[in-house]
């Protein structure tokens, strides 16, 4: 019985291990970009040899290049580890003088995925916009928080929690002919009261998510941005600003205090029951 559980347990250690053979290959050269995508952003990228320029020019997507073409043909020029926020995956890269063969576009596939708990990622994206996705199709369950202004009214619509994150839900309506085009949609932090005698103090928040990457409306617009929970005194406020393109210029802002956000609902009692 030792004689089995001691095999069984170098079975397991053995073929937890991956080596340089037993990696997915691919074939690069210096003329031919290499692109590889993942199925959700990738956090981290390691390439463990100087002879290979790489980047990131999107969240999703890892771009890998020789530098030069001083290699033999079959080299092994070094791997390239990739972590996203759920799974880790490498590639061996082996040198080619043949274009051709040159790998050029490359998907992650699902079985090269190896399952990794990034401490860092409490929440996936994937995850974060199947919730947003439930509050946008919610019914609005607050209607005394709005702005008006250029026969436009911003109106706050939901604030849900959900375990780190405040999920946001509002929307605007457009009572004008005019088309809206959206320039840029800002979170701040700022002071509830501007005295002309002082200097205002404006923080700029980045939102872990936006659902709506719409850049035009021209009745309604709705949308949900989610935030990383925090705490902020009562002389403060949360702004969502939405600003359009030149020429109009228009900008229309909503302010939460801080009562609003402790009203927040938890998402799961609440959302995930109603239909």
């Amino acid at each position: 019985m030792l004689c089995l559980l001691a095999l069984t347990a170098s079975f397991t250690a053995a073929s937890a291990q991956k080596t340089f053979n037993e990696m997915e290959q691919l074939t690069v050269n210096e003329n031919v970009s290499t692109i590889i995508t993942a199925s959700e952003p990738i956090r981290m990228v390691d390439i463990s040899t100087d002879s290979v320029a790489g980047d990131k020019p999107i969240e999703n997507v890892v771009r890998i290049k020789p530098k030069s073409g001083h290699h033999h043909d079959g080299e092994v020029l070094g791997i390239v580890t990739i972590i996203t926020e759920r799974y880790r995956t490498q590639y061996a890269l082996i040198y080619t003088h043949r274009i051709e063969e040159a790998v050029s576009d490359k998907e992650v596939e699902l079985v090269e995925r190896n399952a990794f708990h990034n401490p860092e990622v409490s929440m996936s994206t994937s995850d974060m916009v199947g919730y947003a996705m439930k509050v946008w199709n919610s019914p609005a369950h607050y209607r005394s928080t709005f702005t008006k202004k250029d026969k436009m009214t911003m109106r706050l619509n939901n604030i849900y929690v959900v375990g780190e994150y405040f999920f946001i839900d509002f929307s605007v309506e457009n009572k004008t002919n005019l088309p809206f085009d959206i320039d840029e949609l800002r979170v701040k932090l700022q002071d509830k009261k501007v005295e002309k005698s002082t200097n205002v103090q404006t923080i700029e928040l980045k939102p872990a998510l936006v659902l709506d990457r719409s850049v035009r409306f021209r009745n309604g617009y709705r949308n949900v941005i989610v935030l990383k929970k925090m705490t902020f005194p009562n002389d403060k406020v949360l702004t969502i600003e939405l600003s359009e393109k030149q020429i109009s210029g228009r900008t229309i802002s909503l302010n939460l205090d801080y009562e609003d956000v402790l009203s927040a609902d938890s998402f799961d009692t609440l959302l995930l029951h109603e239909n």
